[in-house]
């Protein structure tokens, strides 16, 4: 892994290093040149920056609104915990048509969903009292306020 590392680190340096030999004009870039170094500084994401990613492509709405940043937080986690209600839902319901599962097994993962899925409605429920509170307490204008409604 080091050699690998070693060797991008060195390309990368080359390749920056005729960058600015080419800027400088010192030496012409040829269109295979330019090509090579556009092909050697390839970045791929991780699973984990995909879903960051597609999280922040979601969220854009709230992001762009003219809400204040405490605001903007709460309706971002009321959104998220209502994606895992739904999932939690649909979980449940899934274990609870399986007919392959013993009677005694499928009604402790039943009772565990329904825990979990307790849980989920009890941080909803709780996210949107404390949005409730905070509306209160912000002098909102009529527009942010319908801006609220819409984005929840």
């Amino acid at each position: 892994m080091r050699l690998e590392l070693t060797d991008v680190s060195s390309r990368m340096n080359a390749a920056l290093e005729r960058k600015r030999a080419v800027a400088e004009g010192v030496v012409e870039s040829s269109e295979a040149d330019q090509q090579a170094l556009r092909d050697s500084l390839r970045v791929s994401l991780s699973e984990l920056g995909k879903a960051r990613s597609a999280a922040a492509q979601k969220n854009r709405d709230i992001d762009e609104s003219s809400l204040p940043d405490v605001i903007k937080d709460l309706l971002k986690r009321i959104r998220e915990l209502k994606a895992q209600v739904d999932a939690k839902k649909a979980e449940l319901e899934k274990v609870m048509g399986d007919q392959s599962l013993d009677p005694e097994a499928k009604r402790i993962k039943i009772e565990a969903l329904q825990g979990e899925l307790a849980s989920l409605q009890g941080a909803l429920s709780s996210a949107n009292a404390t949005l409730i509170e905070i509306l209160r307490e912000q002098d909102l204008s009529d527009q942010q306020m319908q801006e609220v409604a819409s984005l929840l």
